[in-house]
């Protein structure tokens, strides 16, 4: 795909992507795609993935508690916990807004590794990593950023959320799906959004704006996109997700270049 060459251009040391169509077929690739780099906030979908397949194999309920007094795992997921950004407060009631949470996202792999007896690192390599031959990716430390992975890896999750084989398709369509819809909310990076809609462990564009996806994303827009200057998105419409890793930390560098890019890639993919 030509559209992705444009990550030539982007003022970075080191840059890698590459599209997926929904049927599990690479559309094209750019740029050392073994190279590893760190996920930041990119580490959350495939915790995200891996808190579903324990709730499907029984270890743990949605709707069981878990982190503050009425959250629940389902809450954790969505951010909606009302736990602080990155420290163990309370900040408000459980669904009551749109708190942006590394905490809630320790917060829930401590109680998977308790209901489960597994480290959540280990569960992560056991219930996501190895089924997909994900080799390249490791998770030491923090299950809401701690992640380091390739573009090749990161290719392999694109197909699978696309088109499961490790969980039920119907767990994939409610973690694409709002989560307490109508939610007030901060967007890391992008500021206030109303409303700041969520899934389960991935963001859905909707209507937001600004946004780091493309003016041409469908609103049906899911995934994420990490401080580490990386981001993975699924757009259901296209019928193709689009994962793109970088060496420099988010800035106003990738908020300019990344909807542009997105854009092309999807005109690309429609022409």
């Amino acid at each position: 795909m030509n559209s992705l060459a444009m990550i030539e251009n982007w003022p970075v040391p080191t840059a890698a992507a590459a599209v997926v169509r929904a049927d599990g077929t690479v559309a094209g690739t750019h740029g050392p795609t073994a190279h590893r780099f760190p996920l930041a906030s990119v580490t959350k979908p495939l915790a995200a993935y891996a808190a579903l397949v324990a709730y499907e194999e029984g270890a743990v309920e949605l709707d069981e508690p878990a982190g503050p007094e009425g959250s629940t795992v389902r809450h954790l997921l969505a951010h909606t916990s009302g736990l602080a950004f990155d420290e163990h407060r309370v900040m408000a009631p459980p669904g009551n807004r749109r708190l942006y949470s590394n905490a809630g996202f320790e917060v829930l792999g401590a109680h998977i590794a308790e209901a489960t007896d597994i480290p959540f690192p280990e569960y992560v390599r056991q219930a996501v990593l190895e089924p997909l031959g994900m080799t390249a990716t490791t998770l030491d430390g923090s299950p809401a950023k701690d992640g380091v992975s390739t573009v090749d890896d990161l290719a392999r999750f694109a197909a699978e959320v696309q088109a499961p084989r490790l969980l039920d398709p119907r767990t994939v369509l409610a973690a694409q799906t709002v989560v307490h819809p109508g939610l007030k909310g901060v967007l890391p990076g992008y500021g206030h959004q109303n409303p700041n809609d969520w899934g389960l462990g991935f963001e859905i564009r909707d209507s937001k704006s600004p946004h780091w996806t493309g003016a041409s994303s469908s609103p049906a827009t899911f995934g994420h996109f990490g401080q580490s200057g990386t981001f993975l998105w699924v757009d259901p419409v296209a019928g193709a997700a689009c994962v793109a890793l970088t060496d420099r930390a988010f800035g106003p560098w990738a908020a300019e270049v990344w909807p542009a890019f997105t854009d092309a890639v999807l005109a690309e993919l429609k022409a």
